[in-house]
């Protein structure tokens, strides 16, 4: 697959995942043994299973209002998208805004990711 068309539909179905916390939406982008860290210092999730046990960890106390990814810049086999996400927690709500870098393998799977983002109490415009 193109590595364009593979970060394409990365951010749209992360996009429709995210939103309608579908983990098993979001998985079908990951290769079987693939890599990630959500923020510079945590454990890396290695494979499916530990990203889908992150993923659903992450989404527990989330009621998401709205996701939107950028359109992903793209060099060799390497993406790098923004991501805006509006929701609500216990505490009111939240915008948490970041980036995801992508390296995915000549099938178009996700081989490797890193999550960079930031959490703000209240919806916060990024305009």
């Amino acid at each position: 697959m193109e590595i364009r068309e593979a970060a394409r539909r990365f951010v749209r179905t992360w996009e429709r995942g995210w939103a309608s916390h579908d983990v098993e939406l979001i998985l079908s982008l990951y290769a079987e043994d693939c890599r990630h860290r959500s923020m510079p210092f945590r454990p890396v999730h290695r494979g499916r299973q530990e990203l889908a046990d992150y993923i659903r960890w992450s989404f527990e106390d989330e009621r998401v209002e709205s996701v939107r990814f950028g359109d992903p810049l793209v060099d060799g086999d390497t993406a790098v998208a923004e991501f805006v996400v509006l929701s609500s927690e216990d505490g009111g709500p939240v915008t948490l805004a970041g980036c995801v870098i992508v390296r995915f393998d000549p099938a178009g799977f996700a081989v490797e990711s890193r999550d960079y983002w930031h959490v703000a109490q209240g919806h916060v415009s990024l305009g």
